[in-house]
């Protein structure tokens, strides 16, 4: 009987064994397969993460070109277009000759002599409407615009619902100073800061002055004989860019010593706002960018109050950008970039540039991380940049 058994027991275990090999084979296979098309769709994920592409825009280096958020702004003597990052036309808005214009991420204000028009980022005008007398300039945030009228040393600043109502106004303030810039700041842009330089006086003085629009003024300093010619937010603190000292004010003027940093010989190239509301500043070398030619070789990043992060270009460059806190520079026909000081540039060449020609100047960056750049032929670009 155990004969018996153990012959009839073989003869079971062999066909199991045999019902299992292609069972196995099948599923070799099928992980195979998966391991390839995972491969696959891993290689096209990387790889689209980091393609450059570029794409010729259809405007030219001598229009009024600026990033607009995502997409891309170009005035051409009559007509405002909005462009798509890849070149195509979302709208257009016709303000005639002479018109200028300043946007923020989101809204658009244009003036033609006295006529004034508030536009939003669809192309739709909230107010076209003729001031008392012609502007100086407008500036515009997300919930407020701010136009200055009247005589370059007695102007008047009102301060405009988007709609067109008026929410604030400021003139005895500016009696005998001229104003350079203004713009909106904090959480809902609800605080507006100005520049302006004493005319009259007897000494050099450059005064920021800070409100909370439609309350109070909340702040004034006098910026004595340097000269500001930038005012950033972010980090929930105002930080105020002299040709001697970069300072730092929280959102009522009030300084913070701690925070002042001397940035004599290196001027402002850009700045981000990253997720967490820490403002990224990238500055270069005065000497490098005051000649006939941009050529950068040098660069610094100042996050916060931390010392500041310097960057050596492997090349000479004509521009550079600091985007979701990764550092790009550009040259005659490539783009460098790199996210931290100790690690090396990564060097990608442009394709698409147009025959025998080669990037001179860097308008800006989009939101979503194309460059905008003009060509020596006046030509310009979006490039999309690797990440």
């Amino acid at each position: 009987m155990q004969e018996k058994r153990g012959r009839r027991s073989g003869p079971y275990r062999s066909s199991m064994q045999k019902g299992k090999h292609p069972f196995r084979r099948w599923l070799v296979l099928l992980g195979i397969v998966a391991l390839v098309v995972g491969g696959y769709f891993l290689i096209r994920t990387v790889t689209a993460e980091t393609r450059v592409s570029s794409q010729v825009l259809p405007c030219r280096a001598n229009d009024d070109v600026t990033v607009f958020g995502e997409d891309i702004l170009y005035y051409d003597s009559s007509v405002i277009y909005c462009l798509k990052g890849g070149g195509g036309i979302k709208w257009s808005f016709p303000v005639g000759a002479n018109a200028r214009f300043s946007a923020s991420s989101t809204n658009l204000v244009v003036w033609n002599g006295a006529q004034l028009y508030i536009v939003d980022r669809n192309g739709h005008a909230s107010y076209n409407e003729t001031m008392d007398s012609s502007v100086q300039f407008a500036r515009i945030g997300s919930k407020y615009c701010a136009v200055v009228i009247g005589e370059d040393t007695e102007p008047t600043l009102l301060i405009k619902n988007l709609d067109g109502t008026q929410a604030d106004f400021e003139r005895e303030e500016y009696s005998g100073m001229f104003l350079l810039d203004a713009g909106f700041y904090g959480d809902s842009d609800q605080y507006l800061w100005t520049l302006a330089y004493d005319y009259y006086g007897v000494a050099i003085n450059t005064v920021l002055n800070t409100y909370q629009v439609g309350k109070t003024n909340t702040g004034k300093v006098n910026l004595t004989s340097f000269l500001a010619y930038k005012v950033l937010w972010g980090s929930n603190s105002l930080r105020v860019l002299t040709t001697q000292q970069m300072y730092k004010y929280d959102y009522r003027a009030v300084i913070d010593n701690s925070g002042t940093q001397l940035i004599y010989g290196w001027q402002y190239e850009g700045s981000e706002v990253d997720k967490r509301g820490n403002l990224n500043i990238l500055m270069v070398r005065t000497a490098e960018i005051n000649g006939a030619d941009r050529r950068l070789t040098t660069l610094r990043v100042y996050r916060g109050d931390n010392t500041p992060e310097p960057y050596h270009l492997p090349v000479s460059c004509i521009g550079a950008a600091i985007h979701n806190g990764t550092v790009y520079a550009f040259a005659e026909d490539r783009l460098y970039h790199t996210d931290s000081p100790s690690k090396a540039f990564k060097a990608e060449l442009i394709p698409d540039l147009p025959d025998g020609k080669i990037l001179s100047s860097l308008i800006g960056v989009t939101s979503n991380g194309r460059a905008v750049v003009t060509c020596t032929d006046g030509s310009v670009l979006s490039i999309v940049l690797p990440k």
